[in-house]
């Protein structure tokens, strides 16, 4: 992961293609005149200033009589050099350059009188390049001053900068290891990304931190931690991840879709950040970075980090967020992992489909009825369905079935007073049954009630739910999410013959005994016969009776074995 908004070269080259801008602050005429025309007689300071590069054009000179109004055009024009007369008619002396050296950081040359050098070198102790006595100065000296001025402004802001990146760089590090010892003695996710923004926060280098994840069958993004100068910030605006939308197009949204580190240099002129103007600069926020929390294929969120300084975010700064990003997510799949060892716990993700067994629908609402499918065994070339319908007949049942899209036989296995268990064949569900098990999840079951179908896909704890809940809409664009909770494996009576299951068995022996288990083979009588069961799962009876006595036998080494 890297930061993606560089910006292009072609500021730097066009700049060397503009002519110098000089701002002359003199209220003398007559001084004032013989430095344009000193000036304008050359083109050598161009071509020193701008590395060899001729422009073409001899420097643009700004003159201004008042201090206050050269102030409002060092505000509003880009200027490279100030040439300062210290005496004007609205200020004198040493403060005319303190007042001037305030607002800008343009370098500035100071011009003084034959009886003020000393003055002349008192401003370059208050930040002045350099001064010229106006009586002693020539073209060379001229062009020549300006060009080291310039040079050596240059060098001090470049130096200035390495030392505030390498102090951002170190602070960064401590926080990064910080954040690492955090990940070691936190006991939840949770608690993690509080520490997580907690530390960030402390730090005077940034104002506000948090953490945020994308709701299950949304878009949306919401915080789940934070800390800092927020002021109801995350209550004001709205984060998606819907390219589309422009809320989705700021450094938050982008970063979870790309799993890259977003920057934004500057909240007042990027217009990414515009959804988020106001609200950001009401609170100072005038950079930003968000890094992707990613482990493999697992998304869990974002890291948001806003700065009251522009800039705050470079790319030595970019390198210690990826590792920071990389660590938190680190620690949140190795947590998620312990508590799924600890509680056994999984995740159901309830579907409604629209447009699927419309017939048998319709049946739930006319009669009544309840159909529900208890387990769903994946074959070679179709998928068995085991379940059982309440308060409808046998007759009535059948013919829904036959009138359903999809669904090749169908099968009465059992029949109580006011129930039956069947089993149905259905070949063109497998393909959504398939994508489902490919991305780990499975599903639980089904029921059709009231004129809903709906369908539970059973996840294990730490998975990408949202991936998962985007793979079934893209199958079928009829499904609506409707709910997710976390179920204990107790909860739902499982017990250690789950491992033999998961662990133990292939996937064909696993369908030969389920296959055989809710087909009856094993009831007395027999439901169904071996080479029924073998019809069904599209194999030989042969290999179906190598499949299900191998799975019986591990079954039976988990209980008798040691």
């Amino acid at each position: 992961m890297s930061e993606t908004n560089t910006q292009p070269s072609e500021e730097t080259n066009a700049a060397a293609d503009e002519a110098l801008q000089v701002l002359l602050i003199e209220d003398n005429p007559g001084d004032a005149r013989l430095i344009q025309e000193m000036l304008h007689e050359t083109d050598e300071l161009a071509k020193r200033v701008r590395l060899g590069e001729v422009s073409g054009r001899t420097p643009e000179i700004s003159c201004e009589t008042r201090l206050e109004e050269a102030l409002e055009t060092l505000a509003d024009e880009h200027i490279d050099i100030v040439l300062l007369d210290l005496n004007l008619p609205d200020s004198e002396g040493l403060s005319t350059l303190e007042t001037t050296h305030e607002v800008s950081e343009t370098p500035i040359v100071v011009l003084t009188g034959v009886r003020d050098q000393q003055i002349g070198v008192k401003a370059i102790q208050r930040g002045a390049q350099d001064f010229l006595v106006k009586d002693e100065v020539t073209s060379e000296l001229l062009i020549r001053t300006i060009h080291h001025a310039i040079e050596r402004a240059r060098q001090q802001r470049d130096r200035r900068q390495q030392r505030e990146q390498l102090e951002a760089l170190n602070r960064l590090n401590r926080i990064g290891h910080d954040i690492t010892h955090a990940v070691i003695t936190t006991e939840t996710r949770a608690e993690l990304e509080q520490q997580v923004c907690d530390r960030l926060a402390e730090s005077d280098a940034y104002r506000f931190a948090w953490i945020g994840e994308v709701n299950p069958g949304s878009d949306r993004v919401s915080p789940k931690a934070a800390a800092g100068v927020e002021d109801g910030y995350l209550d004001e605006i709205e984060v998606t991840v819907d390219e589309n939308k422009k809320s989705g197009q700021g450094p938050a949204g982008t970063a979870i879709r790309t799993e890259q580190v977003q920057v934004m240099n500057d909240a007042r002129t990027d217009p990414k950040f515009e959804p988020w103007r106001t609200q950001a600069h009401a609170r100072g926020y005038l950079s930003s970075a968000a890094v992707p929390i990613v482990y493999e294929d697992l998304v869990y969120g974002v890291l948001c980090i806003y700065s009251s300084s522009s800039r705050a975010f470079r790319e030595p700064e970019t390198a210690v967020l990826v590792r920071i990003g990389d660590v938190i997510a680190h620690a949140i799949t190795a947590i998620e992992r312990r508590d799924a060892l600890v509680s056994d716990a999984v995740i159901e993700l309830e579907f409604r489909v629209e447009a699927l067994a419309e017939p048998l629908v319709e049946l739930s609402v006319s009669e009544g009825c309840t159909i529900t499918l208890e387990q769903l065994i994946s074959g070679d070339e179709a998928l068995l369905a085991f379940g059982s319908a309440r308060d409808v007949s046998h007759d009535a049942f059948i013919d829904a079935v036959e009138r359903t899209d999809g669904i090749s036989d169908i099968r009465i296995l059992t029949s109580r007073r006011d129930e039956f268990e069947f089993e149905l064949v259905a070949p063109t569900a497998v393909s959504l049954f398939e994508t489902i098990a490919t991305h780990g999840g499975r599903v639980a079951g089904a029921t059709i009630d009231d004129g809903e179908f709906r369908f539970i896909v059973e996840l294990p704890r730490g998975r990408d739910t949202r991936q998962m809940i985007e793979l079934i809409k893209d199958r079928r664009d009829d499904v609506t999410y409707l709910a997710q909770r976390t179920t204990e494996r107790s909860e739902r009576g499982e017990t250690h013959t789950v491992s033999v299951l998961e662990d133990e068995l292939t996937e064909k022996q696993r369908a030969a005994i389920e296959t055989a288990y809710f087909g009856g083979y094993f009831d007395w009588p027999r439901e169904s016969t071996g080479e029924e069961i073998a019809d069904r799962l599209g194999i030989a009876p042969a290999t179906f009776n190598q499949h299900l006595r191998t799975a019986e036998r591990k079954f039976f080494e988990s209980v008798f074995g040691e």
